[in-house]
Formats: C-alpha cells, sequence, structure tokens
C-alpha cells in the first residue's frame, strides 16, 4: 500500500486528524503536538470549528507551523459566507489563529449559492498569489464544480464525505485519482458497521475502523482520510491502520 500521498507541495501520511470538537485548553495543545510526535503530517481545522478554538489550539501547539506538517483550514461555510469581503475576514481571523504568515491548504468550505464560484475562489487565489495562502482547496463539491474551481485557481485538495456507509461522491473519487488531486473524506468512519467488516477486522488481527480506513487507502491512491479524535489511543488505531492489507476478497466482500 502507498504510504504517502502528495497534497499540494509536501508529501504527508495516508491518514491524518480532523479537528471538528478540538477545544483550546492545554490539554488539547499537548494533544496536538503528541498527534504530530506520533506521526500526523495533515490536520484539518476550519474557521467555525468550536467557534475558532480549534485553530487557536493548532497554533498554540505548532508555533511556527512545521515545514512537513499539512495544518489545512476552511472558510465560507454558510449562506453568504462565499462572498469576498466575508471570506477576506475570515482568511485574516484564520492566519491570526494559526499564528502563522502562510497556510499550507486553504479551502472554500462550501460553494455559496449567494455567491459565484469564480469570485469566491478569486479571493482565495489572491491569498495564494501574494504567498499567504499556499495550497487551494474545495469541499462537498461535484466533479463539474471542481473543473470550473480549476479554471480560476489550481485545486489541490477535494474535502467530500466519502467512507463505507457513503459512497454518493464515487465519481469525484474517480476524477481525482485520474487526475493527481488529493481526496479528502471527511467522516471517514460513518456507516461502517456490517458483519463483514467485523469478519474482517477478526482475520486481520484489526478493529472494523481499520479496516473501513484501510478500504479507504485501497479505494484510490490519492485519498487521505481525517478521522477526528481526542483520543490518544484512537490516535494510534486511526495511524496503524495504514499498515492493515486488504486482499482483493476482502475489498469485493465490503463492496
Amino acid at each position: 500500500m502507498i504510504k504517502a500521498v502528495r497534497l499540494g507541495d509536501v508529501e504527508v501520511g495516508r491518514v491524518g486528524l480532523g479537528t471538528n470538537r478540538l477545544e483550546n485548553s492545554s490539554e488539547n495543545v499537548a494533544f496536538i503536538r503528541d498527534a504530530v510526535e506520533a506521526g500526523v503530517s495533515h490536520i484539518d481545522t476550519a474557521y467555525l470549528y468550536t467557534r475558532g478554538e480549534s485553530e487557536e489550539t493548532i497554533g498554540a501547539a505548532l508555533n511556527p507551523l512545521p515545514e512537513a506538517v499539512v495544518v489545512a483550514t476552511k472558510g465560507g461555510y454558510r449562506r453568504g459566507e462565499g462572498r469576498p469581503e466575508v471570506l477576506r475576514g475570515q482568511i485574516e481571523e484564520s492566519l491570526r489563529r494559526l499564528r502563522t504568515e502562510v497556510i499550507p491548504l486553504y479551502y472554500l468550505h462550501r460553494v455559496d449559492p449567494e455567491t459565484p464560484l469564480e469570485e469566491s475562489l478569486g479571493v482565495i487565489a489572491e491569498y495564494r498569489d501574494q504567498g499567504r495562502i499556499r495550497n487551494v482547496g474545495i469541499s462537498e463539491v461535484s466533479v463539474e464544480q471542481i473543473r470550473a474551481a480549476r479554471q480560476v485557481v489550481p485545486i489541490a485538495a477535494v474535502q467530500n464525505q466519502y467512507s463505507l456507509g457513503e459512497r454518493k461522491h464515487e465519481a469525484v473519487v474517480d476524477y481525482c485519482d485520474r487526475e493527481g488531486i488529493a481526496f479528502v473524506p471527511y467522516y471517514p468512519l460513518h456507516g461502517g458497521g456490517s458483519p463483514a467488516l467485523a469478519d474482517i477486522a477478526a482475520r486481520r488481527d484489526a478493529t472494523p475502523k481499520q479496516v473501513a480506513l484501510a478500504w479507504l487507502l485501497r479505494r484510490s491512491p490519492t485519498i487521505l482520510p481525517i478521522p477526528g479524535t481526542l483520543s490518544r489511543e484512537h490516535l494510534r488505531e486511526n495511524l496503524a491502520a495504514a499498515e492493515v492489507e486488504l486482499s482483493d476478497a476482502d475489498v469485493e466482500a465490503l463492496r
């Protein structure tokens, strides 16, 4: 199995860390530092996560941001937040919270129905041209929207919901695979509870969650799941999923 994937201009391990429940505390600052020590090289957050505390915690833990760690954040989630003036404000706030001059990866969190995609991405492209955003991503999109986005700015990553139990974005996974774009599935452990999953886990001396992550890693060489956790034990379990080798028969049973 491929052990690392290029995410923009940095090669990262196949299993990252989602931080949508991360609150700002000394314990969680230590947790983020321990996660990097354990081998996490891709940490995902967003402007709205825990009212900004997720970004603040990462900024406090990793100051300055390590060159080898891609910290990704997102802005423009709610209706109307794709407007250029709103996005500018959110980007500036994310830079401040993360205590950095450059955001390694910045996603447009949702396509705003009130704002042309070109206008929203145009602001992000401006920050990329200024060197304050290194790589650009887009979230919860169709293949057609990715193609439109690439007319405005190079797209390094796409983040959509995808897992064993939620496969509506098969076409997007395949497109990203063909185009060499990192596909970052959020909620990567959603809906994994089939008898086949438990059976394979028992035979592979793994947990069902590890098998669900291993299936994602096998699904496409550009997939980079970001399971969320605040537990060091679960973090180690998730990272170890990259060592679980599934056979063709396993994959067929999970189909």
